[in-house]
């Protein structure tokens, strides 16, 4: 299997993941994966039972084992929960099995995006902005070691960075080098 053949979205929740994600299929023709969604599919409850029971250890046990599962695929694009990339395993899987595109917003952009948004466990706090930040300090990191392609998604519509992609992924398809700036 190519590298080329699979492409994986990476970010913080609220980034655009999964809108991107399934743009980009439509657009090659390839089946659309959203690791949060197949988990939920898989075990019949929301992300965040499975958070109240079984604790973000547990949550990241299946998570891994779901990412393990798809990057196996071929001809795939995969929408990656926002924690993904804290497991060396998943992280490897991504970085060997397609091209990594971190969708990175800042964490006010991203407290715009997702501050009504009831499902997303992590947020469930006294203070979810700040808990981005720390969140942002901890995966961004993660998400550069593991990246092909950089989107800053605060300059751009969900539309025009699917654009932008389309163009930075037919050069990287077609052999050619990736300018170095971000956008």
């Amino acid at each position: 299997m190519s590298k080329r053949d699979n492409l994986y979205l990476v970010g913080l929740m609220g980034a655009g993941k999964t809108t991107v994600g399934r743009l980009l299929s439509k657009h090659y023709g390839c089946t659309f994966y959203d690791s949060d969604h197949e988990i939920e599919a898989r075990t019949g409850v929301k992300i965040p039972v499975i958070f109240e029971i079984e604790g973000e250890a547990g949550f990241r046990r299946r998570e891994e084992a779901m990412i393990a599962e798809l990057t196996a695929l071929s001809g795939i694009v995969l929408a990656t929960g926002g924690g993904a990339v804290l497991s060396a395993a998943s992280r490897d899987k991504l970085k060997e099995n397609g091209l990594v595109i971190y969708l990175r917003g800042t964490p006010e952009h991203l407290y715009e995006r997702t501050r009504h948004d009831r499902n997303r466990p992590l947020l469930q706090t006294e203070n979810p902005l700040a808990r981005l930040r720390d969140l942002f300090r901890q995966r961004d990191p993660l998400y550069r070691e593991v990246a092909d392609i950089v989107v800053d998604t605060s300059r751009q519509s969900v539309t025009g960075m699917a654009r932008a992609l389309y163009g930075k992924l037919d050069l990287l398809k077609s052999g050619l080098p990736l300018p170095d700036a971000e956008g």
